[in-house]
């Protein structure tokens, strides 16, 4: 007999029993009803001795009883940000909830690092490194370009909106060297807003010049109490973004607000130019 009530979705927490990664755990939890996913509390560790087993079995109850959703754990040796992924994968995973303790470094682009992972995940990673309780998402900020990419990130918040029954605020931001490019965002901003708008959410757009694009979008976000932040990452790094960070780590780093990051789906054709 099918259970209609039974979670059809999972959210995967990675766990180090850091303060923050605990953190996460019960901002997960509204997340999870609301899109109808069990928890998955992994707690990856690197050596023998490390297992912490009675931790997690108790830490996985106690979730369960607070959060009133089912929560199940998994135990194993390995490297925490590639078995994350390798999990994500195998469970088809809605997203995975992550709480950032310190900032990423640049340097850490090329290591097994919170970016790399970051940039990896098969779907919706939203990283937490604020500490204010956020009991619902009444707001969500999605900044966005004219890249073909970036659009794919429009659906994504539309799903998110409905479940929390959120508006959408569409932020377009624009260099005042570059006149062509200004008006043409304009136009699509304002695009995006009666597309979200058909689809049942309530939405609004702005427009702005920016020099510091990471730094403006944190500033707007907080300025209209913003509850999530959608962004989308990039396909590919350039070498200098190697170095230096691509817009969206940057967001990441230095954002008091959760931040949900979206990997590009080239085989995802919904999300084309055509269904604006």
């Amino acid at each position: 007999m099918d259970n209609n009530n039974e979670p059809k979705d999972v959210i995967i927490i990675p766990l180090d029993f850091t303060e923050q990664s605990i953190y996460a755990i019960s901002q997960s939890y509204n997340l999870a009803r609301y899109t109808n996913s069990k928890l998955l509390l992994l707690h990856v560790y690197e050596k023998q001795g490390e297992e912490r087993f009675d931790e997690i079995t108790a830490l996985t109850k106690k979730t369960q009883e607070e959060a009133q959703v089912p929560c199940d754990f998994m135990n194993i040796k390995g490297n925490i940000y590639k078995e994350t992924i390798r999990v994500a994968e195998e469970t088809n995973a809605k997203m995975i909830v992550v709480g950032v303790e310190s900032h990423i470094k640049s340097k850490d682009i090329l290591s097994d690092s919170a970016s790399e992972m970051v940039r990896k995940s098969p779907c919706p990673i939203v990283t937490i490194r604020g500490r204010e309780q956020r009991d619902g998402c009444e707001n969500i900020l999605l900044p966005i370009d004219l890249s073909r990419d970036s659009r794919e990130k429009v659906d994504v918040a539309i799903e998110f909106a409905k479940y929390f029954g959120a508006a959408i605020r569409v932020l377009g931001l624009f260099s005042l060297k570059d006149e062509k490019y200004e008006n043409q965002l304009h136009a699509y901003v304002h695009q995006v807003k009666q597309y979200i708008k058909a689809k049942g959410v309530t939405c609004s757009n702005k427009t702005m010049p920016s020099e510091n694009i990471a730094e403006t979008v944190v500033e707007y976000a907080n300025k209209i109490e913003t509850d999530l932040i959608v962004i989308m990452n990039k396909p590919g790094l350039s070498v200098r973004e190697m170095f230096l960070g691509t817009m969206a780590q940057k967001v990441i780093d230095i954002s008091n607000i959760p931040v949900m990051t979206i990997n590009p789906r080239e085989r995802d054709s919904r999300y084309s130019s055509s269904a604006m």
